[in-house]
């Protein structure tokens, strides 16, 4: 059984602030890195990584949206 759920958001003019902050991106490049240059991440970095990738994500797809929202908005 499928569900809607309709979240109403207030989200900023500026869509660039839909993104990780630069602290927490340079975190999740570093823990990216480290395994890719074949360095095993331990349970928890594995854990915090694959939770910012998640989050990354879904700022990406939410400014998407506000994009294609904003475009429908204009026409």
């Amino acid at each position: 059984m499928s569900q809607m759920v309709a979240i109403i958001l207030s989200l900023p003019d500026d869509l660039a602030r839909l993104c990780l902050p630069d602290g927490v991106n340079a975190c999740l490049q570093s823990l990216l890195d480290r395994q890719d240059s074949g360095q095993r991440l331990n349970a928890a970095e594995r854990k915090e990584a694959e939770g910012l990738v998640n989050l990354a994500e879904l700022l990406s797809l939410l400014r998407l949206r506000v994009e294609r929202i904003g475009r429908r908005t204009k026409s």
